[in-house]
């Protein structure tokens, strides 16, 4: 499975790259907090894959990147091979960017 740190992804963000931005995470947790990502939660991912791009590179996340490899996993099933899994999820973000930043 592709990986991505945090670092990668804020130099994409920066340098206005193009590429898709994926939060599988429930609902009341990206409402808490979020990276501007695309809201897809894991148990409707496969549902709602003509969402997801599969000409760029799709960066997938949650809070911790358990979730986000197992969105990538049932993707894959599915044809997808343009998926990135963010280390460390929304936790690493934090860590890295944003230490006020509420993660539940």
């Amino acid at each position: 499975m592709n990986e991505i740190t945090v670092e990668e992804l804020k130099a994409k963000i920066d340098n206005n790259e193009d590429f898709q931005l994926i939060d599988v995470r429930e609902p009341f947790e990206y409402e808490t907090s979020n990276i501007d990502g695309e809201h897809i939660p894991l148990a409707e991912v496969v549902l709602e894959q003509d969402k997801i791009a599969k000409d760029k590179p799709v960066v997938v996340h949650c809070r911790s990147g358990k979730r986000s490899a197992q969105a990538i996993m049932l993707l894959e099933q599915e044809g997808f091979d343009n998926l990135y899994n963010l280390k460390g999820g929304i936790i690493a973000w934090r860590d890295a960017f944003a230490p006020d930043m509420q993660v539940y």
